[in-house]
């Protein structure tokens, strides 16, 4: 395919120069040649623009700028304008070149996920390696990667260790260390040494896929203000038409008539919007950021409040040890986490694996296996250490077991919970000796996020299914000011119902599946495109493919901008029009010139969109 189109390319740009090469020889009257010259453009440049003309009259009753050109070409030719038909003829066939070529520089960034799919896959079977297409590797498999290799599809990491290029994912510059037990995703690069991983999602499921039906719904014809300019587009053929007859039976003079033909074309117009509308899409797409829907840009421009959702939006997702606390003289802090990290050692329960990751991570070192243990659903778990049994759960665990609680430890426990943390008692050999707190953590970039959106004039709203305190704590540390706790999804949905009753547009910020009727309900629905899940994904417009929410600041200025844009694309591409029309109909414009006026206007408009690919506003 990609050679194919180059082989396009080149086939067109020699066609512009064969094209500018008669048109030259035509002007300067080279040769003395037994006709002229500058049919050659119009036969090469001319008629692909008559024949797609037709073809949209005759199968969609189509009337768009085309039409206007090949009148104008068409026009020309009879009253013996014959340069002047062929240099109209080249200068919009180059306009539509280099507006594809725009839009295509737009899209590049998205579209090379797609030529990341990996095409084959080393699965390991009965301790052989065999080579199969990617397509056929199945749930559960064992795949082994190799230096330089991509990664096939996504799973999880059983043996060797490696850094790992995420930057078509994630954005990320540096490569990411992969160990044991670590995730890694189909279509980023294996760096260094060679892995075995367990597949877990596979085909259609995996996450470059998923990216993948993303970028193939970012189309920027779906933008409401692209139908307004195609409507304004019909009606200014017909002004056109309307107003060269008018001046032919007023002056006489075909000549005037054919010029406002040619300066009149809308192509400008036309492609005002789209152009900014896929330029916006690639500079967002730079920052880790898929517009699924040009529209979106359009919609999000226009929100006055932002709902964050809190767990895996303002917060990672996962629990994380927050304090631990001993209440015996005899044992430190760092002791407590030892023994509970022995403890919860074989535990499979997200907490217990937090706090061993907590141990490994603070101490360097890794816990002493357990000589028992035992898993009490709801309650928490009993091991034995060094021949003595610790109990490591909550105060249901331990009253059960006959262990009494001391005033400190109850008071600490019940201040943090009240700030949204659950709590793990400690108890050895019948004594309760200390908690471990976890929270899910704030991101350590969501409240200068929260502060840059507050100070573009946008409000915030926290919607959480957490407790009010839970929902309390995390909102003043994120430092927005509103917040609504114990929503269920209908409850999520209703308030951004309400918020837009109000009249204030309002943009939802979620992962899970309990966002999604949020999601889709709001002005722009925007989801975390790592950690969020498919369902999620789907009702969004606007995807952060590597969950990083200190890009919703520029995406919230960029699509300002873009708006800012496409007005003065129109703006400006209306006003050339009557101003060069003005002057056509004065008889100071001749077709020649007036084309190369027309088409300056067409080349600036795509030169002002090109700017936003390369835009960020400075600090």
């Amino acid at each position: 395919m990609a050679t194919l189109i180059k082989d396009a390319d080149r086939v067109t740009i020699a066609a512009f120069i064969v094209s500018l090469i008669s048109l030259a020889i035509s002007f300067f009257n080279i040769g003395n040649l037994p006709f002229d010259s500058a049919w050659v453009a119009i036969v090469l440049c001319g008629i692909p623009i008559i024949k797609g003309a037709i073809v949209g009259l005759v199968t969609e009753l189509d009337i768009k700028a085309d039409v206007l050109v090949s009148i104008a070409l068409v026009a020309s030719v009879i009253i013996g304008e014959i340069f002047a038909a062929g240099e109209v003829a080249f200068i919009m066939a180059l306009g539509a070149y280099l507006e594809e070529r725009t839009v295509a520089k737009a899209r590049a960034g998205i579209e090379r996920l797609v030529h990341l799919t990996p095409t084959t896959a080393r699965v390991v079977r009965a301790h052989e390696e065999l080579i199969i297409p990617a397509k056929e590797v199945l749930l559960g498999d064992t795949l082994r990667v190799l230096a330089g290799e991509i990664i096939a599809v996504d799973g999880v990491i059983i043996h060797g260790q490696t850094s790992v290029d995420q930057s078509v994912m994630t954005g990320e510059s540096l490569p990411v260390d992969k160990t044991v037990g670590d995730e890694v995703f189909s279509g980023t690069v294996n760096q260094f040494g060679t892995f075995d991983l367990v597949a877990k999602k596979v085909g259609e499921d995996s996450s470059l896929q998923r990216m993948i039906r993303l970028v193939e719904s970012a189309d920027a014809g779906k933008a409401k203000i692209v139908g307004i300019a195609d409507r304004w587009a019909t009606w200014i053929v017909i002004i056109a038409l309307a107003s060269a007859i008018f001046t032919w039976l007023v002056t006489g003079e075909a000549i005037r008539a054919v010029t406002i033909l040619v300066v009149f074309c809308p192509c400008a117009l036309v492609l005002a919007t789209p152009t900014a509308i896929m330029a916006g899409i690639g500079n967002a797409t730079k920052y880790g950021i898929l517009v699924r829907e040009g529209d979106a840009l359009e919609r999000l421009a226009k929100v006055k409040r932002i709902a964050f959702d809190k767990t895996g939006t303002l917060t990672f997702g996962r629990p994380s040890v927050v304090r631990v606390l001993s209440v015996v003289p005899d044992l430190k802090e760092e002791d407590i986490l030892k023994v509970a990290a022995t403890a919860e050692l074989r535990s499979e329960h997200p907490l217990g694996k937090a706090i061993v990751s907590h141990f490994k991570d603070t101490s360097g070192g890794k816990p002493a296996q357990p000589e028992a243990f035992t898993l009490l659903a709801g309650r928490g778990v009993v091991s034995q250490v060094n021949g003595r049994v610790i109990l490591a759960g909550n105060e249901e665990l331990l009253t059960e077991n006959n262990v009494e609680l001391p005033q400190e430890l109850t008071a600490a426990a019940e201040a943090a919970r009240n700030e949204g943390c659950t709590v793990i008692h400690l108890a050895i050999g019948g004594m309760a000796v200390g908690m471990i707190a976890l929270s899910d953590t704030l991101r350590p970039e969501a409240s200068a996020t929260v502060e840059e959106i507050r100070s573009a004039g946008i409000q915030t709203v926290l919607l959480t299914g957490d407790t009010v305190q839970a929902a309390a704590h995390m909102a003043n540390n994120a430092g927005i000011a509103d917040f609504q706790s114990n929503c269920l999804p209908e409850d999520k949905l209703t308030a951004i119902g309400e918020y837009q009753d109000k009249g204030e547009p309002i943009c939802m910020v979620g992962d899970g599946i309990n966002d999604a009727p949020a999601l889709r309900a709001a002005q722009v629905g925007i989801a975390m495109g790592g950690i969020g899940s498919d369902i999620a994904i789907d009702a969004a417009d606007i995807a952060l493919v590597g969950d990083n929410i200190r890009e919703i600041p520029h995406l919230l200025k960029l699509a300002k901008k873009t708006m800012q844009t496409i007005t003065v694309n129109l703006t400006a591409s209306m006003v050339l029009n009557f101003v060069a029309i003005g002057l056509a109909i004065s008889g100071v414009l001749n077709p020649v010139v007036g084309a190369l006026v027309h088409n300056l206007g067409s080349v600036a408009v795509i030169i002002n969109s090109s700017l936003l690919l390369k835009w960020r506003e400075s600090k």
